[in-house]
């Protein structure tokens, strides 16, 4: 094993070079939040799937795998397809608008009201997302090191908090491209072709399985409903997934990086499934199926592969981490605090207060999310209530102020609480674990929305001629001062 602990090593220390590097290019607000908004195509594509596909894509999707065979894609497959959705008919728009968050486009659709509130919700979101990231780290360093599941949490999550702290999302940037390459090598040109020969071939996995295993839709109709509403849909207005989109460098890019990076994301859903279906047939008793990634990586792949393909584990894990982080102290920041203060300050004091302030949240919202992680066990119950929340909250106000003009800031607020309050009641009633409480939360939330808005009267016209605007990209984002070089 010293050969894979050496890989593992000098990958951890890698990331925090390169947060270091991108400390020195994070000089203001602009390039410390969304990168100077310039990424190229290669870039954008490589970000994006590095942050969709994470712990629970690649670990996850590999027990779903082995739990139920190909159809076990679906849950990757929603991501992929929400992802494809987002570039081909929003990301123009959003990367045109020039916003940091997803609060600062509701209040600009509805007029400055919005903001707070669904900042709140947005913010237990994306606060969710990394602690269920950094729970990951307690399944991939115990499998590495042997290591105490806390001991674990901290040592994971530190060097991505101190990588996100230093350089913002430059830093986060070029460790997500590092790490998607690591995953294409380790799980796609490596895992899944050994899997598959270890398993004996396609041949000897169809005669060793049930044949439901190799049905596409053997998980069920009602699984595969639920998880396109609440991933596919999820995809589209989460502020991790939307400031990356903000990173682009034109809407061009946003559109057709994303749409590349959407098509990864599917080809990565199947190949998970297939690696878990090769596992089925190699370990058919495994006592739980989310151990069978962990399996197969330990007793089927030689030495310094094993090192190299724990590695790409890693870096789904640190990727989604790490853009939940930045995403949750952005939204901390620019969305509840900022609002709640209600300071101001000249603009070059305010610019140079802003680039240290964030990086604050960043390391405080770190060490919440590392000790919230140490406290809960459910990954699973967790991200549920994360996407729960996100879809049932914030779904109907957000598609419809950009896809609907009559819709009001009434109706966005009002939207946003009864979909939310539902979500969390019928959750309590239902379970965690239940489809209810997004089935019915969001029905109750669009109804809400589409009753007081009409209702309500029309958005100001002056507010609505500024949004078509921003929506035109004919708005220039305000010049971000640099931060002075000592500081």
């Amino acid at each position: 094993m010293a050969v894979d602990y050496t890989v593992i090593v000098v990958y951890l220390a890698g990331m925090l070079a390169m947060g270091w590097w991108g400390m020195r290019r994070a000089r203001s607000k602009s390039e410390f939040l969304v990168a100077g908004r310039r990424l190229g195509p290669a870039m954008y594509s490589g970000t994006m799937a590095a942050i969709v596909l994470g712990g629970a894509s690649t670990i996850g999707g590999v027990g779903l795998g082995y739990q139920y065979g190909l159809s076990g894609a679906w849950m990757v497959f929603a991501i992929g397809l929400g992802l494809l959705a987002l570039s081909i008919f929003f990301s123009a728009r959003i990367a045109r608008l020039k916003v940091y968050t997803v609060s600062e486009m509701l209040d600009l659709r509805y007029g400055g009201r919005a903001g707070v509130i669904s900042g709140v919700v947005m913010w237990a979101y994306t606060l969710m997302l990394a602690v269920t990231s950094t729970i990951a780290y307690a399944t991939i360093f115990d499998v590495l090191f042997d290591m105490n599941r806390t001991l674990a949490i901290v040592l994971g999550g530190s060097i991505v908090v101190a990588y996100s702290t230093l350089g913002g999302m430059w830093s986060i940037t070029l460790t997500d491209m590092v790490q998607f390459v690591v995953k294409t090598i380790g799980v796609l040109l490596l895992l899944l072709p050994i899997a598959v020969v270890k398993a004996g071939g396609f041949s000897e996995m169809k005669a060793k399985l049930p044949t439901e295993y190799f049905d596409p839709l053997g998980i069920g109709g009602e699984t595969i409903f639920t998880y396109v509403l609440i991933y596919t849909f999820g995809m589209l207005i989460g502020q991790d997934i939307w400031q990356r989109v903000f990173t682009a460098r034109s809407d061009t890019t946003a559109k057709w990086g994303g749409t590349v990076a959407g098509t990864y994301c599917l080809v990565y859903a199947v190949a998970g499934a297939v690696i878990g279906t090769a596992a089925k047939v190699m370990y058919p008793t495994l006592p739980s199926a989310d151990t069978a990634f962990a399996t197969i990586v330990k007793d089927e792949l030689p030495v310094g592969v094993r090192g190299l393909v724990l590695a790409a584990a890693l870096a789904a894990v640190m990727s989604t981490s790490s853009g939940a982080l930045i995403a949750c102290a952005t939204v901390a920041n620019n969305d509840i605090w900022s609002r709640l203060r209600g300071a101001t300050a000249d603009k070059d004091s305010e610019e140079r207060d802003e680039v240290r302030d964030n990086r604050v949240f960043i390391l405080v919202m770190g060490i919440a999310v590392i000790c919230t992680a140490i406290a809960l066990n459910n990954v699973v119950e967790a991200l549920t209530v994360a996407y729960n929340l996100l879809v049932g909250g914030l779904l109907v106000p957000i598609l419809g102020g950009l896809l609907w003009k009559r819709g009001t800031a009434q109706g966005a607020l009002a939207s946003v609480v009864v979909g939310g309050v539902a979500v969390i009641g019928l959750m309590a009633t239902y379970g965690i674990l239940a489809n209810e409480p997004v089935y019915y939360g969001l029905l109750s939330s669009l109804a809400v929305y589409v009753i007081v808005s009409l209702a309500t009267p029309a958005t100001d016209a002056a507010v609505l001629a500024a949004w078509r605007e921003r929506l035109a990209g004919r708005v220039a984002e305000p010049l971000s001062e640099p931060v002075p070089a000592h500081q």
